[in-house]
C-alpha cells in the first residue's frame, strides 16, 4: 500500500546510503524531530541513544543493533533511541572510529612504540590471515571509547532532548490556546 511504484535500483538505493538525495542537513533534521518526539524521559531516550552510539565504538560490525539494544536494556534506556544511535556508526566515521580504537587499544596492550610501527602493518590481508591481531587490540581500545562517548553523548543529548520537549510543548500549549480562542469568538 505505501510502496514506491517503481522500486528504486541498488545501486540508487547503495547510493543514497552513502550520500543522502535529501541531503545530509535535511537528514539530520529528521534524526532530531524523530528522537526529540519519542516517548519518555529525555533521560530514557538520551541513556538509549548514547548506548547505541557507544557500541558504535566496537568493531563488531553486524551486531551494533544487538549491542545497542541489550546496553539500553542495560541502562534503561529506549530500545528505540539505541537503534538511532548506531547510525552514528556509518560508512563515513567507521574508518575513523577503527583507527582509533586499533590505535587506542594497542597503546594500551604494548605501549607507546610499539603501536605505531604496528600501525604500518594494518591490512586486508593481514586481518584475513590472523584476525585476532587486530581484533582484540581494537576491543581492547573500543571500551575506552565507549565509556567516554556514552558519557559525553548521554549529558548533550539529555539536554538536548529537554529543550526540544519544553519548547515543543510550549508551542502546542500556544497553538491550543489560539485555536481556542478562535472558537469562543
Amino acid at each position: 500500500m505505501f510502496k514506491r511504484r517503481k522500486p528504486k535500483h541498488v545501486v540508487l538505493k547503495v547510493k543514497n546510503i552513502m550520500w543522502p538525495c535529501m541531503g545530509w542537513l535535511r537528514l539530520l533534521s529528521y534524526y532530531k524531530h524523530r528522537v526529540g518526539r519519542m516517548r519518555g524521559t529525555p533521560e530514557m531516550i538520551a541513556a538509549g541513544f548514547a548506548s547505541g552510539v557507544a557500541v558504535s565504538f566496537t568493531p563488531l560490525m553486524g551486531l551494533h543493533f544487538v549491542l545497542g539494544i541489550i546496553v539500553a536494556m542495560v541502562v534503561r534506556g529506549s530500545l528505540v533511541a539505541s537503534m538511532f544511535g548506531t547510525f552514528f556508526g556509518n560508512p563515513w566515521t567507521f574508518p575513523i572510529i577503527w583507527l582509533l580504537i586499533y590505535k587506542l587499544g594497542l597503546l594500551i596492550l604494548y605501549g607507546h612504540t610499539a603501536g605505531t610501527e604496528a600501525m604500518t602493518a594494518l591490512n586486508l590481508h593481514d586481518f584475513m590471515k590472523n584476525p585476532k591481531d587486530i581484533l582484540f587490540p581494537m576491543m581492547v581500545g573500543g571500551i575506552p571509547c565507549a565509556i567516554i562517548t556514552w558519557v559525553l553523548t548521554y549529558y548533550v543529548v539529555r539536554d538536548a532532548i529537554d529543550t526540544y520537549q519544553k519548547r515543543r510543548k510550549r508551542r502546542l500549549a500556544r497553538k491550543t490556546m489560539k485555536a481556542f480562542r478562535d472558537s469562543a469568538k
